[in-house]
């Protein structure tokens, strides 16, 4: 699955490890996350991020 990076403060969303502090699953895909999800250090939304090339 591809990680995605945010384009504000580089966070890393990785559906491997999900984002427990918003209760997301391991196992979700960037695509499935709720689109109100928030970046989990600087808030901001899924269109700030960008996927990360390998």
């Amino acid at each position: 699955m591809d990680k995605y990076v945010c384009d504000v403060c580089g966070y890393v969303y990785d559906p491997s490890e999900g984002d427990p502090s918003q209760g997301i699953a391991p196992g979700t895909k960037f695509e499935d996350l709720p689109e109100d999800w928030v970046c989990p250090d600087c808030g901001v939304d899924k269109d700030n991020f960008s996927k990360l090339e390998d």
